[in-house]
């Protein structure tokens, strides 16, 4: 490189070799990350007997002699060439949003001396989030590169040509009309501010750079946050080896506009003469402590506390403390009772531990993933899009989803069971595995227990029995079982369409099953088995004691020695007797058992099934305490509603779901007059005479990590070093354990227990009076209730919630796509607009759950998985009818909201 020797990988660009000799080059259609593309020719250097060549295509070659100053010239012409078709303001743009503007001055290149006519492309402003200034586009197709090999999305797309290419969304139209997914990527490529975001806008400078971890989904991603003034400007994602890779979603790229949301509730509220009305702190403090003493150490069922998903780990450490070593009682639980308790119960009955088997970059070296119950292109859209990668450079793809998902559209295999037969077609694929000789018997005589017993169990199950049951074809389920059979290194990815029935620990265990079968888990495995865990730290809640029947790292609750050792630490007794979990709480309420209720951070009211039941316990039970940020439905009905603080505000760390503790830090202040649930906490044990210790949350999760063997190696300054560990993680030496069950697994027999389930009917069938099944779940634009993404400009790219129907069902009943329908099943009723689609089988529907007014969860039933609790959403027996004139979609809200009124 111009005499000096560099040396770069096999397999790079000369571009590299640049970088290598310490040099630096324009290269404004190149990304790292992409295929070069070499269409700007701003790279050129000189290669001898060739040229000028593009530095950013052209292989690097043993002993190949390169120059870039002779190039210097032509590389300047290039950027020339490129600003002349360009309005002389394109070089105005701030140098920090602009890639080009940076490499013109570094070359010396500016505007045309020559006024020239310009016609105005114009700019498109339909998206809320992305702003598109037609006449800075250059053609240089980083956009469209980054949407279809990153995103996977295959949004975008070059139009016109010549001088009138530019970047155009895909579908025509307008960009917010697109199939455009709003993760920001190609904002983040774009080399000349073409393509930006309104943060961008403001000329103020950035004060502080926050690095932080989302607190959406249970992903994990890391994120960048950019503020001033104390408030967000822009949220980045940050491709430090982390979980995302420098992708991220809509939720996390762009919804913080709740943050700064004229509802945010800024004081705290105490029901007076049936209303809530505005108190001090010291007021509520003080009400709520006297009132919580009356029913300390009383009846056991007296008193309840749900933690939250979405707290931090030292947050749900300090409740489940505070219930166990304040009010004496166990009865503490979180919303992974909801939605993934199935998982922990069943993973850790078959391998010991209740977590995914190992990290998600495992990804990068399996060669089929098993993809079943879960859409994450839009729960988990970072791990839809990195799946999606992973299928386009060769790996296979099996679907399990009773709907046509985007990742289903491009399965090798996609079966569709109907809702409620998982079991089935889990035990019709081991039927097949074994029966042809697919299982690693080797594996299963050294690692396992009960092959034996399974293999009759299996017999019952060949694949024409379980399409029968199932409704799939027997010749799709062999060509699945015999993919998944013979891969090398399968990966299993599941959701809330395995664990949400009646029968879904089962279910888990049964697809765990297959996991065993082929040798994916464990010893000399070569995959793994991982759930997807819908909110932020919904694992970390469970790993932290927020559950009814353990104490922090999976103690149990009747573990003598255990509790001993919380009890000292502690100073205090610890209750032998399992806790209350969240469906018997409203049992409890409702008989008039439970006296006391307090929800941290959870809108139960909204996402409780059957919530006219849910409905009934929080009007019966004496006192409800809420903590939330905005007037929820269910802190419109509690007595005491407590304004807390938000992630963004919040100092502590999350578990994602493959077990990675990350660090969370405030990347800004909280409102005046708001506290995080740590400081609620604190204040109202303090106020009953109380000491909870671990005054900071780094002192809280070092007392965690004390008494929890998994975590003892864990604590916050080894996370501001490292980055991110995984659990278990036994000591600071420890590197934490990304792989579980290298050597053995964690039963006491060190032996993975195969389980021998039959399969049973689910909780509710279909019949003459209720002919549809309706199967609810997530939207890729909005997050769990709502609360948050509803109040940003997510709201402008999902306005309401839709009923999917398919278009034959539609046609029967006359109707077309935004038609009201109402829906009533044995438990409810609701009116949803229909949405015309392929996506749904005839006779079923669906329906997400993050417009409360929707009333989706109305409908639900009260049937729970026998073993967990877990309610069964997926799965509820439904008519249709085109709604009754005059009944909009927002009248069940309307009446629900009444009934909030009226108090106790």
């Amino acid at each position: 490189m111009d005499g000096q020797r560099v040396e770069v990988p096999a397999g790079a660009m000369l571009l590299a070799a640049v970088r290598a000799a310490g040099r630096t080059l324009p290269a404004l259609c190149n990304d790292d990350r992409l295929t070069p593309a070499a269409s700007c020719r701003t790279c050129l250097v000189s290669v001898p007997d060739r040229g000028l060549v593009a530095a950013c295509s052209t292989p690097a070659e043993e002993g190949l002699a390169v120059s870039v100053d002779a190039a210097g010239a032509a590389r300047k012409d290039a950027l020339q060439i490129i600003v002349e078709g360009l309005p002389p303001w394109a070089l105005e743009v701030p140098a920090d949003r602009s890639e080009l503007v940076r490499e013109c001055r570094a070359a010396g290149v500016r505007a045309s001396a020559v006024p020239l006519p310009w016609p105005s492309r114009g700019t498109d402003r339909s998206h809320p989030y992305v702003k598109l200034d037609r006449d800075l586009c250059i053609a240089c197709g980083r956009c469209v590169r980054v949407c279809a090999e990153l995103q996977g999305t295959f949004a975008l797309t070059l139009a016109g040509r010549g001088a009138d290419a530019v970047v155009a969304p895909g579908t025509g139209g307008e960009w917010a009309a697109s199939d455009c997914v709003s993760c920001g990527a190609c904002v983040d490529t774009c080399p000349t501010g073409a393509l930006s975001e309104p943060g961008l806008l403001d000329p103020r400078p950035i004060e502080r750079r926050t690095l932080t971890t989302c607190g959406f989904c249970g992903v994990g991603c890391s994120l960048e946050v950019a503020a001033r003034d104390n408030g967000i400007a822009t949220v980045r994602p940050v491709d430090d080896g982390g979980v995302n890779r420098g992708h991220a979603c809509v939720k996390g790229r762009f919804s913080h506009g709740f943050v700064t949301s004229p509802e945010r509730l800024t004081a705290p509220l105490v029901r007076r003469g049936g209303s809530l009305e505005p108190a001090s702190w010291e007021e509520t403090i003080g009400f709520v402590a006297g009132r919580l003493a009356e029913h300390r150490g009383t009846e056991p069922d007296s008193f309840a506390l749900i933690s939250s998903a979405r707290a931090t780990n030292e947050e749900n450490y300090l409740a489940q403390k505070f219930a166990r070593a304040v009010m004496g009682t166990n009865n503490v639980d979180n919303c992974a009772r909801v939605c993934h308790a199935p998982s922990a119960a069943g993973l850790a009955a078959t391998f010991g531990l209740g977590g995914g088997t190992n990290p998600f970059d495992d990804l990068d070296r399996c060669d089929t993933v098993l993809l079943v119950g879960a859409n994450p292109t839009h729960a988990h859209p970072v791990v839809g899009s990195r799946l999606f990668q992973r299928v386009v450079d060769g790996a296979r793809l099996v679907v399990v989803d009773p709907r046509r998902t985007l990742l289903a559209r491009h399965a090798d295999v996609h079966l569709r069971p109907r809702p409620g037969t998982n079991v089935a077609l889990f035990h019709g694929l081991a039927h097949v595995l074994v029966r042809d000789g697919l299982a690693d018997t080797g594996f299963l005589e050294t690692h396992t227990t009960g092959f034996d017993d399974l293999q009759e169990l299996l017999r019952d199950y060949p694949p024409e029995r379980a399409s029968a049951i199932t409704g799939v074809p027997a010749r799709d389920l062999e060509s699945a079982a015999r993919l998944y059979g013979n891969s090398r290194a399968p990966m299993i990815f599941y959701g809330l369409g395995v664990t949400e029935h009646r029968h879904g620990t089962d279910g888990v265990r049964a697809l765990a099953n297959l996991a065993l079968l082929g040798g994916a888990v464990g010893p000399g495995s070569g995959g793994g088995i991982n759930p997807l865990r819908g909110q932020n730290n919904v694992q970390g809640a469970c790993d932290m004691g927020a559950m009814p029947d353990a104490l922090p790292g999976y103690q149990k609750v009747l573990d003598d020695g255990a509790r001993a050792r919380f009890s000292e630490a502690w100073g205090t007794g610890i209750s032998p007797r399992p806790g209350l979990r969240i469906p018997q709480m409203f049992d409890a309420a409702r008989s008039g058992t439970l006296k006391a209720l307090w929800a941290i951070g959870e809108d139960v009211l909204a996402t409780g099934a059957d919530s006219s039941s849910v409905e009934a316990a929080l009007e019966a039970c004496p006192l409800v305490i809420c903590n939330d940020l905005f007037l929820s439905a269910t802190a419109r009905m509690a007595d005491v509603v407590f304004p807390v603080a938000a992630w963004l505000e919040k100092d502590g760390t999350f578990v994602n779901f493959d077990r990675r503790f990350q660090r969370v830090r405030p990347a800004v202040r909280p409102p005046a007059g708001v506290r995080t649930d740590f400081e609620v906490l604190h204040a109202v044990a303090a106020a009953m005479g109380a000491d909870l210790g671990c005054p900071t949350p780094e002192a809280a999760l070092a007392e965690c990590a004390e008494l929890a063997p998994l975590f003892a190696g864990i604590s916050h300054q080894r996370l501001d070093q490292a980055g991110a560990l995984h659990w278990p993680c036994t000591s600071a030496e420890s590197p934490g354990t990304p792989r579980l069950y290298r050597e053995r697994f964690a039963t006491p027999d060190g032996l993975a227990h195969l389980a021998v389930r039959p399969y049973l009917p689910p909780g509710e069938e279909t019949d003459g009076d209720f002919p549809f099944l309706l199967i609810t779940g997530r939207r890729g634009e909005h997050y769990n209730t709502g609360s948050m993404t509803r109040r940003t400009g997510n709201l402008a790219l999902l306005p309401q919630e839709t009923l999917d129907i398919d278009a034959a069902d539609a046609a029967s009943f006359g109707l077309r796509n935004g038609d009201p329908v109402q829906l009533t099943s044995r438990h409810g009723r609701a009116v949803l607009p229909a949405r015309i689609t392929d996506d749904v089988e005839p006779g079923q529907l669906f329906a997400g759950f993050h417009f409360p007014g929707a009333g989706v969860n109305n409908l639900t039933s009260a049937v729970v998985d026998e073993a967990t609790g877990c309610p069964e959403y997926k799965l509820t027996a439904v008519r249709i009818r085109p709604a009754p004139a005059g009944w909009g979609t927002a009248s069940l809200a309307i009446r629900r909201r009444d009934s909030w009124s009226r108090g106790r």
